[in-house]
């Protein structure tokens, strides 16, 4: 099939996959708002192991109304810009488009399918560390696998069409049959990793690995999440906490994408990552008291910055 694809949310993810599928050859188009000249002037630079390429001339808008009706929508705004979709998505829409969420956590999907119909809706999950550099640069440090899937049903002829788009531009994708259980063997590795990293001091990976008390805190979290998972009947195996521990080891010094967030000063995906769990959680009757810690310090550091930030604002205006 040859796709007509949009992609909103220009961030790292954004940015790597988008311009994979465009380099690769496929009809790309960006939502990029606020780096618009940027983009246009320099395009965008990918460096990583074993790839390292410039896309001289990109499609990008400041508004999806230009870029119009597309057959695949790459969605991959933080969880917490997800209220801007419901403008941003309708003038890309056509009967059989197709919104495939690259978000993290839990609850993306079902946003979706509320506003534009669970018939439109797939998942991909990235298994990727990146940064974006500057405006028009991302560093991959390690992997760039992607698992796609349709919400509540098994896979279709479209679901391999996707794949078989995204392996054209050089990614690695396989079809998930259930996208949800996989969904929470991701979070497995965001709950711990991008909890700590911020509640630690800001630190990377390798260093929470390097810290003893630190370790064992984050293979607890991996356990309450697993436990959670097989009771939400999701069987994930006893030892997928042990796997991504030792994945994690060959990343390196690595900073999770809420550690960056907070660096950058932006609101945190907290409730996809550490919220919808926990209420998960209480209405199976899981026992999840590390997770209930996370959830309420992060909560409380994220309206804090959001109360300083809003403050700052107030104060320059006046």
């Amino acid at each position: 099939m040859n796709f007509r694809i949009a992609v909103v949310g220009t961030g790292a993810i954004g940015d790597y996959y988008g311009a994979k599928l465009a380099y690769g050859g496929s009809d790309v188009h960006f939502l990029m708002r606020g780096d618009l000249s940027e983009i246009r002037r320099a395009g965008l630079c990918i460096r990583g192991a074993s790839e390292n390429f410039r896309l001289a001339e990109v499609n990008c808008y400041n508004s999806t109304k230009e870029i119009g009706p597309c057959d695949l929508i790459l969605i991959s705004v933080k969880a917490t810009s997800n209220l801007d979709l419901v403008e941003l998505v309708p003038p890309l829409l056509h009967p059989r488009t197709m919104l495939l969420t690259m978000q993290n956590g839990l609850g993306n999907e079902e946003f979706l399918a509320e506003h534009f119909g669970a018939e439109r809706v797939l998942g991909a999950i990235c298994f990727i560390c990146l940064s974006r550099t500057s405006r028009t640069k991302i560093e991959r440090y390690d992997y760039g696998h992607i698992m796609v899937g349709e919400y509540e049903r098994a896979s279709q002829p479209r679901t391999h069409a996707v794949a078989a788009e995204f392996t054209r531009g050089g990614v690695q994708c396989t079809v998930v049959e259930n996208l949800a259980l996989e969904r929470w063997r991701k979070l497995v590795w965001h709950v711990p990793f991008n909890g700590l990293s911020i509640l630690a001091g800001e630190i990377d990976t390798a260093a929470i690995l390097q810290d003893e008390d630190l370790r064992r805190t984050t293979l607890g979290l991996m356990n309450e999440v697993i436990e959670l998972a097989n009771k939400c009947g999701y069987p994930l195996e006893r030892t997928t906490g042990g796997q991504e521990m030792k994945r994690t080891e060959k990343i390196g010094a690595y900073k999770p994408s809420t550690l960056l967030d907070w660096e950058a000063g932006r609101r945190l995906e907290i409730e996809p990552i550490w919220g919808e769990p926990l209420r998960r959680a209480f209405t199976v009757g899981a026992n999840v008291p590390r997770l209930e810690v996370v959830y309420a310090l992060l909560k409380s550091l994220g309206e804090t910055m959001h109360g300083k930030k809003s403050a700052a604002k107030i104060g320059h205006s006046l």
